[in-house]
């Protein structure tokens, strides 16, 4: 629910105590008159560090052909972002003025604006506003009068970071398996993220669990304490563009069947009070809306089914019906999928994602406030934090950026990444208390051939080489990479906007088969999981380093978990 204060004018009387109708005090006495204007400010949603809001001015005096509303607040808010009125900030004082198309007011008229803001502490609401000069005061409270703002979480009573005092869902299923390899117990306990590719993964397939199961399990690892579980929606028409091994079983127009038959299934099970103590992270369609920005048009990187995919609108459609049917649940948190630095870091690539993601955000009923954070570095090999060289360096003359490794990106690790990306989201209208999180199931890069320093000065390339973590052949390689390891351990809040480390992609599961495989799961077979391949203009047309012999995608790969846990960092005790 929505809280509200209507502001009236100040030189008011409330007749008989009544508190449903004002009067403005005549000061000849000669009798009473309407009050020339109001403005009713709601606070819409609020979380701990951000909230919105909508004002609407009802004019009641002599029409205007302009106007400019203003009010102070008593605490730290700043607006930081609006619609439909010129909105300007100094200290504590706001003034919003028309824009061209709401200019006119009329006697007896009404106009609207939204905005968004940023507080700490108390977001109490102003307690007076003027209007050209004219003063209107707040009403006496009663029923119907002003409220407070509702308490951090907002209308859903979400709290601001879920994995905050929470354990998270450990999957049985992922579990056994990786006990029962060697030396796998030392993990098997960590939480991973629960894949629903399919619409047969709903009720489970293949005598695998489904997501009733998987909630009921949830609610025995619960207790009486907070858990959070971990659900990838993965199954868009026409699904990973550009990458063969991770194609879905829904076709490029069958949006239709999305909604009906995979997201509303998935809404129903959520939405049931039987699983409302739970607090329920969905990853949204991961590798999709990317896609669009760098894999499509002109680009050499662009393939046909991409361009099929931009035309037909489908991927930003079901990202916004997934976001507002799964935002409608009061205990679920979206994060939407936001590739990662070595695919979206640079600057051609970083602005446009943020304004599509804002798009889809803002399609099939669905608003940004249907979105609670992002997360980056899903299912990928991105190292989490370069320490033996930054973007600033300069080496030989030359900038790191000019390395071959780096290739003028302006990141070159995830943290940077995830929190630069953070800030451009809410540059574009997403709240300011959104969330990061970032996959660190594969980013480790330990074991005996992680660089202890900085690499040697002779060139920028002998530099940035020497001393990278990340030792993939190219950082557009994804699939099964050889060398890769476990990376940092599940944790809550490790770093500022960072709502959590996760393992959203399970260690020891397929990115995609070495070879064709025939198969009922719609899984193609791209060449970059093909350890013999050259490459194509989304890695440099460099090899593809992946590893030899890989199942499906989604499948238990044994060697590549042995390979995971041997080369940890932090390394496994």
């Amino acid at each position: 629910m929505s809280r509200t204060r209507t502001a009236l004018l100040a030189a008011m009387a409330l007749v008989g105590g009544a508190t449903g109708t004002a009067f403005a005090v005549d000061p000849g006495g000669a009798g009473t008159a309407a009050v020339p204007c109001t403005v009713d400010y709601k606070v819409q949603n609020q979380w701990s560090t951000g909230f919105t809001a909508a004002v609407t001015i009802t004019n009641n005096s002599a029409a205007k052909s302009s106007w400019s509303l203003k009010w102070s607040y008593a605490g730290n808010q700043k607006v930081t972002s609006g619609w439909n009125a010129k909105i300007s900030q100094s200290g504590a004082d706001v003034t919003v003025a028309n824009e061209s198309y709401n200019a006119q007011l009329a006697t007896g008229g009404s106009v609207s604006f939204g905005f968004q803001g940023s507080y700490s502490g108390s977001n109490a609401i102003p307690a007076t506003f003027t209007l050209d000069g004219v003063t209107c005061n707040v009403d006496s409270g009663g029923p119907g009068g002003p409220t407070d703002p509702p308490e951090p979480g907002g209308p859903a009573n979400r709290v601001n970071n879920p994995y905050d005092g929470a354990k998270v869902y450990v999957n049985p299923e992922w579990s056994a398996k990786a006990a029962a390899e060697p030396g796998g117990s030392r993990i098997a306990n960590q939480p991973t993220g629960v894949w629903l590719d399919r619409i047969a993964a709903i009720n489970g397939a293949g005598g695998k669990m489904g997501l009733r199961a998987h909630l009921d399990e949830a609610l025995r690892q619960k207790g009486s304490g907070e858990l959070v579980v971990q659900l990838v929606i993965y199954n868009l028409p026409g699904r990973d563009c550009a990458a063969l091994a991770s194609n879905g079983e829904l076709k490029a127009d069958e949006i239709g069947r999305y909604k009906t038959e995979y997201i509303d299934p998935i809404k129903a099970i959520l939405a049931d009070s039987k699983y409302s103590s739970l607090r329920i992270v969905t990853t949204v369609e991961i590798d999709s809306l990317p896609n669009l920005v760098t894999n499509t048009g002109s680009r050499p990187t662009a393939t046909p089914q991409c361009d099929v995919m931009k035309a037909n609108g489908n991927y930003i459609k079901g990202v916004g019906y997934a976001l507002n049917k799964l935002g409608d649940v009061p205990n679920v948190y979206n994060y939407v999928d936001a590739g990662h630095h070595g695919w979206i870091g640079w600057d051609d690539n970083f602005a446009p994602s943020a304004t599509l993601f804002k798009e889809a955000a803002s399609a099939e009923g669905a608003t940004v406030n249907d979105v609670h954070g992002f997360i980056t570095n899903t299912a990928n090999y991105s190292a989490l934090k370069e320490n033996n060289f930054s973007i600033n360096d300069n080496v030989a003359g030359k900038s790191v950026r000019e390395s071959k490794w780096v290739d003028w990106n302006r990141y070159v690790d995830e943290l940077s990444f995830a929190q630069a990306f953070r800030n451009q989201l809410v540059s574009v209208g997403f709240p300011s208390g959104i969330g990061m999180l970032i996959d660190t199931s594969r980013n480790g890069w330990g074991g005996a051939a992680r660089p202890t320093g900085p690499g040697p000065q002779t060139s920028v390339d002998a530099y940035v080489d020497g001393g990278r973590y990340d030792r993939r052949i190219n950082p557009g390689n994804w699939c099964n990479q050889s060398g890769a390891g476990l990376g940092e351990r599940p944790q809550a809040s490790p770093a500022a906007g960072i709502d959590a480390y996760v393992w959203m992609k399970p260690p020891g599961e397929s990115d995609g088969a070495s070879k064709e495989i025939p198969n009922d799961e719609g899984k193609g077979f791209d060449r970059m999981c093909d350890p013999t391949y050259e490459g194509n203009p989304r890695n440099g047309n460099n090899p593809s380093g992946a590893l030899p012999d890989a199942p499906l995608s989604g499948h238990w790969f044994s060697a590549q978990f042995r390979q995971l846990m041997q080369n940890a960092y932090p390394p496994l005790s």
